[in-house]
């Protein structure tokens, strides 16, 4: 099993950070997203341990879209990272956790009037502008307010990373920033650069998520950079400032080959370094912005095994209580997991299972082809490295409850989001009345 250090089995007893998963299923309920605490801050220190310069700023944003709430986003201001928010209501989240408002960058292709304003009005450290349309209501609402506001243009490299069309977002046909190839891209750098009420202080780009070969991340410095020294020597424009985003590779299953964080980091760096010394160029600031590689292996989804049924054509399903509606990854874009039988773990694969949940759909499976024990009603199953987008886009279909999300550390569990309860459901809901 390919997990947290801290999740440990003894026999058919399994544990995380010391919780045995069965007090969990005891004390919170299945469905359940467990969070590994220490592990998240064990992965947090490799980044910021690994990704740093004597020639330049570091700065490690986590990409808050991956996984977030009050207590994450508290724990990632209490470790010293940036946060990459891209609604409101990741702005709203990160200010009432406590997060200090400079650290936060506001990202998105279509943010609306009402979250600009917000985020002007907070004294949001960056905004990250996505597109013309965009700067001009920028522009706008900073002259309406009298406020200055430090900014960055996301650049489209014009890069096809290996990985699902769906997540792939540095093509020239992505819908996020603005192309390398377009003359118009140039004239927006300029109005930027001559706005008093921005601090125009670079470029971010961003090339796609769960890639696994070092070369495209490389290849991505060796563009972007080049750019910055075009804008510089032909438009007379000083850059500070350079993201290169994330998308660093995870694992799920066997499939997946995630490089060593640790050296890529800081071969990584030292490419940048690298870069800069050849173009004779200098930065202040170079930002990362890890969310999948940071969370994903930190958090593990219990269940409890409910029918187990054989089809006429001799398919083994386990259905469980939980479903595409805690994560919607392996229906959206066909996402691979592996799962485990906690009570089991030490017992011999006997039996290809498909796990499916409980939702009206045929597509609900959340793994398929699974060598596990001989499965019953009321056992305990595990999916590990399900921390990225499995809670962040988790839904009421079928008016199911969205779970809790219990973070554990040290033997402690705490409950940091409860269940939701019927009454949840219909809270915003007005009755019909006949008048």
């Amino acid at each position: 099993m390919n997990a947290s250090k801290y999740l440990v089995a003894d026999g058919n007893n399994v544990s995380i950070g010391s919780v045995s998963l069965e007090r969990l299923k005891q004390d919170f309920g299945t469905p359940l997203y467990v969070v590994d605490e220490q592990d998240f801050i064990d992965r947090a220190k490799v980044f910021k341990d690994n990704f740093k310069s004597s020639k330049f700023e570091t700065r490690i944003l986590y990409a808050s879209k991956a996984f977030t709430n009050l207590y994450m986003a508290g724990l990632v201001d209490s470790l010293g990272l940036y946060t990459d928010v891209v609604s409101g209501g990741e702005i709203y989240i990160s200010l009432k956790a406590g997060e200090k408002a400079k650290n936060l960058y506001f990202h998105g292709n279509n943010k609306l009037r009402s979250e600009l304003e917000q985020a002007v009005d907070a004294d949001l450290g960056t905004i990250v502008i996505d597109n013309e349309s965009e700067y001009e209501l920028l522009d706008k609402i900073l002259k309406e307010k009298n406020k200055v506001q430090a900014c960055l243009l996301r650049i489209n490299p014009s890069i096809d990373a290996h990985t699902h069309k769906y997540i792939q977002t540095g093509g020239d046909d992505s819908k996020f920033g603005m192309s390398v190839h377009l003359d118009e891209t140039k004239e927006l750098i300029k109005k930027l650069s001559k706005n008093e009420k921005i601090d125009f202080k670079g470029f971010h780009c961003h090339i796609g998520s769960q890639i696994h070969d070092e070369k495209f991340f490389f290849f991505e410095v060796e563009v972007m950079l080049k750019y910055a020294k075009d804008i510089e020597n032909n438009l007379n424009i000083k850059i500070r400032e350079m993201n290169f985003g994330g998308g660093f590779g995870v694992y799920y299953t066997s499939e997946d080959k995630p490089f060593d964080l640790e050296t890529f980091l800081q071969r990584y760096a030292e490419k940048i370094e690298e870069k800069l010394l050849n173009l004779d160029m200098n930065l202040e600031t170079v930002s990362i912005e890890p969310g999948r590689s940071l969370i994903n292996q930190s958090i593990t989804m219990l269940y409890e095994v409910g029918v187990i049924k054989t089809t006429s054509t001799g398919l083994n399903y386990i259905f469980v209580d939980g479903g595409m509606t805690d994560n919607i990854r392996p229906a959206l874009y066909g996402a691979k997991y592996e799962a485990f039988i906690a009570n089991k773990i030490s017992e011999e694969p006997t039996t290809k299972y498909t796990i499916a949940g409980k939702c009206c759909e045929s597509g609900d499976i959340l793994v398929k082809d699974e060598m596990l024990p001989k499965a019953s009603a009321g056992d305990l199953l595990m999916i590990p490295n399900a921390g990225a987008y499995t809670y962040a886009m988790a839904s009421n279909y079928n008016k199911l409850s969205k779970p809790a999300v219990v973070f554990v550390k040290n033997a402690k569990a705490k409950l940091a989001v409860r269940r939701q309860s019927f009454e949840d459901l219909v809270s915003n809901d007005e009755v019909y009345k006949n008048e």
